[in-house]
């Protein structure tokens, strides 16, 4: 059924997902559901969510128990550790291995996936903040809220040092307001466009008055905070800061981009009806603007695994390249996270420095033809292992035998296929791999590491 149908009644437009003739619980579906609200998934993974059906594969994203294969006792230690030193030192590369490291081994890659969801959301970029300290401090607002009424985070976001120093908030004075804070407030984080007026973001700049940051805190000097009326979205009074946000989280308006927020990051741009948003918007709205409320209810739908959802999302640098390490299990020889970090950012996605206040576009704006090119020298790499320090290539007879399949070159495209895409390829690529492979190409180590590299390049594997 199509996702821009609308012959379901509003009620049941969120209906949950149970399969049927014409959508089936099958090996599609389990690999969009790890593609979208993960980093991929391992082949035993797979196989166990393939048998288990979608409830207990569902309970387990949502609970961060996902994966099998990634059972780091350290990993804790260890991300500490790592962000502590990037903090020491005042490194930003190291900041971001760091957080390439949380998303390889954290066993809770819907945490990390949201994490980077907000990032774009409420995009802070290090260049102007200049602050290791100030820019992780943020990134674990994310992590630790991210998934709660958002009233909760967007009040710990707009009070963080981190976005206050980005929107110019201290140059925000009674008497000579600065509007940075006061439109992307409005423009961006909560409203969006059309839902209010340039009145309206003067006065709210009047409101947000006074908002500093003061030895690495927020402070709210009342000296420079104008206390005269304002009238804000049609409501007047002597409104201050907090007033401003409880107004924003109150307007009907929040909850529904919001409601796109989400249905962008887990079904792709355009794959929700603005009926089906609309009812989201309304659960939103009853249900105190929990982001895991929404998460849950659209994971859960029969709309997010309709066939017309599948294969329609393109996979961010990041997704794609942490993706690909778990899928093919590089965690013997894993790569190392700075050399991941230089990685993504030639794609295009340069972690804690997003390209503007907007955010980084994604969807066909990640397919550049140097994203293109650097998405297959990645994957050429990566079977190599020459992202690792110690150089040990993907074996990649030995990983598909290890679950029954790579009886001869065809199973192993098959193979390598279904695992990167969900999908076995049809005809038209199935020819396209093996004229790549050549004609003397055998089961060996060689063309096993080709074809995982081919499938993983191809257009095909961008898309989740």
């Amino acid at each position: 059924m199509s996702l821009q149908t609308n012959s379901w009644d509003a009620a049941n437009l969120w209906a949950p997902y149970s399969p049927q003739a014409g959508a089936p619980w099958d090996l599609r579906r389990v690999v969009h559901l790890h593609r979208r609200a993960g980093f991929a998934a391992a082949w035993g993974d797979l196989e166990r969510d393939l048998k288990d059906g979608p409830g207990p594969s569902i309970d387990r994203l949502l609970a961060g128990k996902s994966s099998t294969r990634i059972q780091s006792a350290e990993f804790a230690r260890t991300a500490d550790a790592l962000g502590d030193q990037a903090v020491d030192q005042s490194d930003p590369t190291r900041l971001k291995a760091w957080w390439i490291y949380r998303m390889l081994w954290s066993n809770n890659p819907l945490g990390e996936r949201l994490a980077l969801l907000w990032h774009n959301h409420f995009a802070t970029s290090n260049d102007k903040v200049n602050d290791v300290a100030s820019m992780r401090r943020q990134n674990e607002i994310f992590r630790r809220l991210g998934r709660g009424p958002f009233g909760e985070l967007l009040n710990a976001v707009v009070h963080d040092p981190a976005l206050l120093v980005w929107l110019d908030a201290s140059a925000n004075r009674k008497g000579v307001p600065n509007e940075n804070l006061a439109r992307e407030l409005m423009e961006l984080f909560t409203l969006g466009v059309g839902h209010y007026t340039e009145t309206d973001v003067k006065e709210a700049a009047r409101a947000l008055t006074g908002w500093k940051v003061a030895r690495g805190a927020f402070r709210e000097f009342l000296p420079e905070h104008d206390d005269g009326e304002k009238t804000v979205l049609g409501r007047t009074g002597r409104w201050k800061g907090d007033d401003l946000i409880r107004m924003l989280l109150e307007h009907p308006a929040t909850s529904r981009r919001l409601a796109w927020r989400v249905c962008e990051w887990l079904m792709g741009e355009g794959s929700a009806s603005p009926a089906a948003l609309a009812s989201l918007a309304a659960g939103l709205r009853e249900h105190n603007l929990d982001i895991g409320w929404a998460v849950e209810t659209v994971l859960r739908s029969r709309l997010f695994f309709a066939r017309a959802n599948l294969g329609k999302a393109i996979l961010s640098p990041v997704e794609f390249v942490v993706g690909a390490i778990r899928a093919l299990e590089r965690f013997d020889a894993p790569p190392r996270n700075l050399m991941l970090v230089e990685t993504c950012a030639r794609m295009g996605q340069d972690l804690f420095y997003p390209p503007n206040v907007g955010g980084w576009a994604g969807g066909r704006a990640w397919l550049t033809t140097q994203g293109i090119i650097g998405r297959a020298n990645f994957a050429a790499a990566l079977v190599e292992g020459r992202l690792a320090g110690q150089p040990i290539a993907l074996d990649g007879v030995a990983l598909a035998q290890r679950y029954g399949r790579g009886r001869d070159l065809d199973d192993l495209l098959v193979f390598y296929g279904e695992l990167l895409t969900g999908a076995a390829p049809d005809s038209s690529w199935h020819q396209r791999l093996r004229a790549a492979l050549g004609p003397s190409a055998a089961l060996d180590q060689k063309t096993a590491r080709a074809v995982a590299a081919l499938v993983l390049a191809s257009p095909e594997a961008q898309l989740a």
